[in-house]
């Protein structure tokens, strides 16, 4: 084998393996091309879920303003009605003074 048969030979292995290789990356690119469905989807599943997030913080919102009202509410009407037992305590105490009074 001559020189130059030698350098083409090689020439010839070389052009070879480089075709073979860009055909495998061609293969591999055409199996894992993300179609532009995929996408769209992709894109409407995260203003879904963007739109749910929104959703729940205002729900979270809403539930504590909520929660903050009827906390002041409890605490009024547990003050209403521990004013009224003592007003309730100062009659019947009254009474029975009256009712000593009258008796005795």
């Amino acid at each position: 084998m001559t020189r130059t048969e030698f350098i083409f030979a090689i020439a010839v292995i070389l052009f070879v393996a480089f075709c073979m290789g860009w055909f495998a990356n061609w293969l591999v690119h055409r199996f894992t091309r993300v179609a532009q469905a995929d996408v769209d989807e992709l894109e409407r599943m995260g203003q879904e879920l963007h739109e749910a997030e929104e959703t729940r913080d205002q729900a979270i919102t809403y539930l504590q303003q909520r929660e903050a009202e009827l906390t002041n509410q409890l605490t009024q009407t547990e003050a209403e009605l521990s004013a009224a037992m003592e007003g309730l305590r100062d009659a019947r105490r009254e009474a029975e003074e009256l009712r000593a009074r009258v008796e005795g």
